[in-house]
């Protein structure tokens, strides 16, 4: 356990920040879940609606410093093919 004012008041954003990452992460796998069933759905309309929030989620996540833009850049590539598949 820290006993250094600085270090404490370090751990409590540290842990602030992991809470509100993991908050995040989880929001974009969801999404993702989301159009995934969709296109085993085979319901082009809703997949084509779910990927652009989808999207919007991934992109938030790479400017607020939660994933990589690689990684980002990754997630979206796969979804666009998935939901390519349907057109």
């Amino acid at each position: 356990m820290a006993n250094i004012k600085s270090q404490i008041k370090r751990n409590k954003t540290n842990e602030k920040a992991r809470l509100r990452n993991a908050s995040k992460k989880s929001a974009i796998r969801t999404a993702v879940k989301k159009v995934k069933l969709a296109v085993e759905a085979k319901d082009l309309a809703n997949a084509q609606a779910l990927l652009d929030a989808a999207f919007r989620l991934i992109d938030k996540s790479v400017s607020d410093g939660v994933q990589h833009k690689n990684t980002a850049a990754r997630q979206k590539s796969h979804l666009s093919n998935l939901v390519n598949t349907l057109k």
